[in-house]
């Protein structure tokens, strides 16, 4: 569905990619896992088109990705979920969705608010807040249930446990464990691993910009060297 094949991205004059290669199939999660600048965010932001690409090819439903703007690739049917959530904090929880809204897609999970709300207890409470009165967490969850009124044909999740307490993680968890009972892929970027165990089938270890590591999470929890080299503080 989402394949990845030796880009090159770039910050300016800085190489920060090369030669990453990854793929999603249909109704699976992979998990991005390395350490904070390891080269996570900037592969969901080169797939994304918002950073510079210069080699290499990314493909989503066979379509070519390279070189479309960022809001040309969502509406193509890719969601992404920022690290930074973003949401609109002078607009209520129901009018952040409503903003996500896109057409239903062929092939994809149709969502409507109140599925979200069924799926986000804390948000249907919360219905009529304005967004920036939530606490962190539940400004993470409304901008993953902001994505998933996109009817996104697959996910790009940044970093979503950073900076959250253990009790938000165990719910964000659950909800993603839903959201794959949906059909509905996940690549996501992460640096806890035990968070990654719970809810990933495939794992890509990242450093310093290169793929080290390619496999299914139990391969990766059994391969002690590569925890030790690439995912050990």
């Amino acid at each position: 569905m989402l394949s990845v094949e030796k880009i090159h991205s770039y910050y300016g004059q800085a190489h920060i990619l090369s030669d990453v290669s990854l793929a999603l199939a249909p109704g699976e999660i992979v998990v991005l896992i390395g350490r904070n600048g390891a080269g996570k965010s900037t592969t969901i932001k080169s797939i994304m088109g918002m950073v510079k690409v210069t080699e290499g090819q990314i493909r989503f439903g066979g379509d070519d990705l390279m070189g479309e703007p960022p809001h040309r690739i969502a509406q193509r049917g890719i969601g992404y979920v920022p690290e930074e959530r973003r949401v609109f904090t002078r607009l209520t929880v129901l009018e952040n969705l409503e903003a996500g809204r896109q057409p239903a897609r062929g092939g994809a999970p149709h969502w409507q608010a109140e599925d979200l709300f069924a799926l986000f207890p804390n948000l249907a409470e919360a219905r009529h807040r304005l967004a920036g009165t939530l606490s962190g967490g539940e400004q993470q969850m409304l901008t993953i249930a902001r994505t998933l009124m996109g009817n996104p044909g697959c996910i790009l999740l940044d970093e979503p446990s950073e900076g959250l307490a253990p009790v938000v993680v165990e719910q964000i968890i659950e909800v993603i464990k839903q959201i794959k009972t949906q059909g509905l892929p996940i690549l996501l970027s992460e640096q806890n691993l035990y968070f990654a165990s719970l809810v990933s089938d495939r794992a890509y270890v990242i450093e310093t910009g290169r793929i080290r590591f390619s496999g299914t999470m139990q391969e990766l929890q059994e391969n002690a060297e590569i925890r030790r080299q690439y995912l050990a503080v």
